[in-house]
């Protein structure tokens, strides 16, 4: 508005001089544009990602993000708290030392969870690691979109592909688990109790992703500390 009414003064002193100012009436209108652009919070959960392929640097990347978000690391803080002080008892341990070998325990499954897969196993299959919404289509059709992402994602080329990430990740994720976890018990039932625990948890967060952002738009809830806590809790219920 300014730059408009400058540019307006600049014509009429070249013109007629500030004497044409006193019987100056209405010439013409003009439609001032805002230069600064309106940021919308919440527009990367309504959204969703490109269909871009990812580098495996960018996968990487990516990864660490995911890993170091502040929700991710306040929902492991606060889990640790509440499940520390509701089972003084548990492997973990009581107190402070109970409560620190669980924060410690639960950032190194997120670690590994986030290196199998967001960045190595979707790196070497060529597997796109987002999850992309369906916001037009019908409701059950979304559900079942949710649903099949466990199975069936998409590959960087933007095509259909098996779903390496979760079918093989969660696998890896478990038997590494076994060396640190405390209390895990390792033999081949009790992980594949884990394994089916974690493929019937996992669209829990595609649940979230898909349908959290419709109601993020009219209430401006913080979606990703939904879907960490909810992620969070599965994982360490997963973990017995």
């Amino acid at each position: 508005m300014a730059a408009a009414a400058g540019k307006r003064a600049a014509q009429l002193w070249e013109g007629n001089g500030l004497a044409a100012l006193a019987g100056a009436g209405l010439v013409e209108k003009v439609l001032c544009e805002a230069h600064l652009p309106i940021i919308d919070w919440y527009a990367r959960f309504l959204n969703g990602p490109q269909v871009k392929p990812l580098t495996p640097l960018e996968k990487a990347h990516l990864a660490g993000r995911n890993l170091i978000d502040p929700f991710n690391l306040l929902t492991i803080l606060g889990v640790a708290g509440i499940s520390v002080a509701a089972n003084s008892h548990s492997p973990y341990g009581p107190g402070m030392p109970g409560y620190g070998r669980y924060v410690g325990v639960s950032f190194t499954q997120d670690m590994t969870s986030e290196f199998f897969g967001t960045f190595l196993i979707p790196s070497i299959v060529h597997q796109d690691p987002h999850y992309h919404r369906m916001p037009e289509a019908t409701i059950p059709r979304r559900i079942v979109h949710a649903i099949d992402q466990v199975a069936w994602t998409q590959g960087d080329n933007g095509k259909g592909m098996v779903n390496y990430a979760d079918l093989v990740g969660f696998a890896f994720d478990d038997e590494i688990g076994n060396l640190y976890v405390p209390g895990q018990q390792t033999n081949l039932r009790a992980s594949a109790e884990r394994y089916a625990i974690d493929l019937a948890t996992a669209p829990i967060d595609s649940f979230i992703t898909e349908f959290a952002p419709d109601v993020a738009r009219r209430i401006h809830i913080r979606v990703v500390l939904v879907q960490r806590i909810i992620n969070q809790v599965a994982r360490t219920g997963s973990t017995e």
